[in-house]
């Protein structure tokens, strides 16, 4: 007798054999596309949202990539995402000519002016610029006017490198003598800083590091004033005021009040500073000894 077959079979579309292992990144996979994580190589605008919004750089889309064709044997992809704003699509393709990105559809690419040669930078021209540049003869000519003025200036410039360092290294010996007379000096004064730092982290029981002194510092130092107190009469006449003064006092009222201070700190013993004389000798208790009497026990 057999047993049924209680387990059921998997439908064909959720067998592992039918599924991708890039899983649903790969579910058009069939139309050439494959869904990866793009992020924005610059800032661009969206022509598809309502009022202007610049889409900065480095912000990541779920992207559609597909190769859309080659410029010679390097392939030209493209990557098409939604922009969650507004809905539309943005398309950015790569350039293998230029080694750029390019904005072909929803955006444009928002001009800060890097684009832009620069004096030094090395210029690619293309196959046709090229020909076009060997068939104006004034551009021929512009041509080579611009590099006479370049190579006029590169010269100047490298011949005044070659007489500042034959002026400063006329005589290596001279010159290294210098160099390691000031870095001696240099090197004694950072010593005693380091030995005048380390004693002071040491009186002040210090674990962290210390910066160095500089002119600010001095000149806010010499801001503060520190007063000369008067011994134990400035601390009894602060004991003795009042915590909380009346404000707006009267001359009078003044005089009144530093009376009562005075008179307070005078009678009241525990604000005294000296002890009293009653209290400067205390009291010894003695040991009476008892007196001996001579009698005669005949009598």
């Amino acid at each position: 007798m057999s047993l049924p077959n209680t387990k059921e079979p998997h439908p064909p579309t959720s067998s592992p054999a039918n599924i991708h292992a890039l899983g649903s990144r790969a579910r058009k996979v069939g139309q050439g596309i494959l869904t990866v994580r793009f992020e924005m190589p610059y800032a661009i605008w969206c022509t598809t949202c309502p009022k202007p919004t610049i889409v900065g750089q480095g912000v990541r889309f779920n992207a559609e990539k597909k190769k859309t064709g080659n410029y010679l044997s390097t392939p030209i992809f493209s990557f098409r995402m939604k922009h969650s704003a507004c809905g539309g699509w943005i398309e950015i393709r790569t350039d293998p000519k230029n080694t750029a990105y390019v904005v072909v559809e929803g955006a444009k690419k928002r001009d800060t002016g890097e684009d832009e040669p620069r004096e030094g930078d090395m210029v690619i021209m293309s196959t046709e610029e090229r020909e076009k540049l060997h068939s104006d003869a004034f551009a021929v000519l512009e041509g080579k006017v611009e590099e006479k003025k370049q190579v006029f200036t590169d010269k100047s410039r490298i011949e005044d490198l070659y007489q500042g360092k034959e002026r400063d290294w006329d005589d290596p010996y001279a010159a290294s003598r210098k160099l390691r007379k000031v870095f001696r000096a240099d090197r004694k004064a950072r010593e005693k800083d380091e030995q005048r730092t380390e004693e002071l982290k040491d009186r002040m029981s210090f674990g962290g590091d210390l910066l160095a002194e500089s002119e600010d510092d001095r000149r806010r130092a010499s801001f503060v004033d520190f007063g000369v107190m008067g011994g134990e009469t400035d601390v009894v006449q602060a004991k003795s005021k009042p915590l909380f003064a009346p404000a707006g006092q009267k001359p009078r009222e003044s005089l009144q009040s530093k009376l009562e201070t005075n008179t307070r700190a005078a009678m009241d013993p525990f604000l005294s500073t000296e002890r009293p004389s009653s209290l400067a000798a205390p009291l010894i208790k003695r040991k009476r000894v008892a007196a001996l009497v001579d009698y005669d026990s005949d009598t």
